[in-house]
């Protein structure tokens, strides 16, 4: 009679199973990064064509440094950092990774001060 208990994965279907799962999150995360990309050339654009059909519709005696000529790239510039902030994350200047040099750094500065 055959046994018909279920399996566990061996090893080297978990590990492809693994692998499967990484390249997927990490397609997703380029995938992310690309929309960020896109957000940001589509912000430049739009922003350069209203800035341009602004000023060439204003008067002589208006102030080119209002708040009305660039209002639409301030607040859509909000929504462009939330984007950044989502995509690349709250910890992208000052992340693990620097708190981990600089600390490092510190570490030096001082072992070369007692020597």
């Amino acid at each position: 009679m055959k046994d018909s208990r279920i399996e566990p994965y061996q090893d080297n279907k978990q590990r492809d199973f693994e692998r499967e799962e990484a390249y997927i999150r990490a397609k997703k995360k380029v995938e992310k990064i690309v929309g960020f990309y896109w957000h940001a050339l589509w912000y430049v654009l739009v922003n350069i064509f209203i800035i341009f059909m602004i000023v060439r519709n204003m008067d002589a005696d208006e102030n080119f440094w209002s708040f009305r000529v660039f209002s639409t790239a301030f607040f859509w510039g909000i929504g462009l950092v939330f984007h950044f902030i989502s995509v690349f994350g709250p910890n992208f200047l000052f992340g693990k990774q620097w708190e981990q040099r600089q600390i490092d750094k510190y570490m030096e500065e001082d072992k070369k001060r007692w020597e």
